[in-house]
């Protein structure tokens, strides 16, 4: 337990003297997200490389206090080229289908280091599927959600504490360091990127954390009394997950293009509705801890028990759609005109505007 704590703290220390190092960086060679006057409301400039922070300050604090293992090692080589990524991706060069098929280079390194679903009752060929499907949609998922200042590194850090509860509660060590390393690593990083917000994580950031928590989360034990358990990960990752299938439903459902930009996300919905950023991230924070909840609860109940929570969370998600999907999302057209959202080539994101 005392170097869980060191990990914790010393990755933490690092993010929070590595981030405005960083962002001296990227205000120094132009790597900024500057605002649009559409989507983009941020009043000036926003630089990116905060997830380089985040990467460094947990590479760094794994490697002082953990011995890296084979599969550790694969994680942490995918986790480096999906960041790799990421910030090519944050100068704009990358389009949708190149970003793709880096992602399934990264999958590919997890699956050849043995990291992959691993389901007794499915043949071999469908814990593959599962494995990049999974990885894919929970690598995307984050992605998406960030789009508010703290909301991707916040909901980031309950998914590593809740994951880490499962890590603690089976005795895993390997996943209790790197969880433990993530979460102080993005708490470092929060202290900086909460509203208003000083530096962005960048597609680099978010799609690592992604990557960081769809691995740990695939490979962790959910053994309960009942097969629902197994669905103990994609409730604790509930956030990001149902965003992005609401995200990808409403543009469907308005013939917008799946991977072009558009405010359709719950959080941004919730900031037309009325609620200021502040709030709107820590309804978030608070909804992922109680999906979080509800998944470490199907650990332990008894099966009737956790049909009825998996039941009414679904009704909940699809009550929310009903909801959500009635605010009005329309911004002001090129020339000042109301109509459909405007389409951009990055996901837009609700900056520093007044609250």
């Amino acid at each position: 337990m005392f170097l869980l704590i060191l990990t914790f703290l010393l990755a933490f220390l690092l993010a929070l003297y590595g981030v405005p190092l960083a962002r001296q960086a990227a205000l120094k060679f132009g790597i900024v997200d500057s605002p649009d006057g559409q989507l983009k409301l941020q009043l000036e400039p926003v630089p990116y490389l905060g997830g380089l922070a985040i990467h460094l300050a947990f590479l760094i604090s794994l490697a002082f206090t953990f011995e890296f293992r084979h599969d550790v090692l694969g994680i942490v080589l995918a986790g480096t080229l999906i960041l790799l990524l990421g910030l090519i991706d944050d100068f704009g060069v990358l389009s949708p289908g190149v970003k793709l098929i880096g992602q399934f280079l990264a999958v590919f390194v997890l699956i050849k280091s043995g990291i992959r679903v691993e389901i007794a009752a499915l043949p071999e060929w469908m814990d593959l599927a599962l494995t990049v499907i999974w990885m894919l949609g929970v690598i995307n998922a984050f992605n998406l959600l960030d789009i508010m200042d703290g909301l991707a590194a916040g909901v980031g850090f309950v998914c590593s504490a809740c994951l880490l509860t499962v890590a603690l509660l089976n005795g895993d060590q390997t996943l209790a360091f790197m969880l433990t390393a993530l979460a102080g690593s993005l708490l470092g990083f929060l202290r900086y990127n909460f509203r208003p917000a000083l530096i962005y994580m960048g597609d680099a950031g978010a799609m690592f954390i992604g990557l960081m928590l769809g691995a740990v989360s695939m490979i962790g034990q959910y053994q309960g009394g009942h097969p629902l358990a197994l669905l103990s990960p994609a409730f604790i990752l509930g956030v990001p997950l149902l965003d992005t299938l609401f995200v990808v439903y409403m543009r469907l459902s308005r013939g917008v293009p799946v991977f072009v930009g558009s405010p359709d996300h719950l959080a941004l919905r919730l900031r037309r509705h009325g609620f200021s950023v502040p709030v709107v991230v820590s309804l978030l924070y608070a909804v992922s801890a109680l999906l979080g909840g509800v998944g470490l609860a199907l650990l332990f109940v008894e099966v009737q028990l956790a049909l009825a929570l998996v039941g009414l969370t679904g009704l909940g998600f699809i009550a929310t759609i009903l909801v959500m999907k009635r605010v009005d999302v329309t911004v002001p057209g090129p020339a000042g005109a109301t109509g459909a959202a405007v389409a951009v080539p990055r996901d837009v994101r609700e900056g520093r505007v007044p609250s």
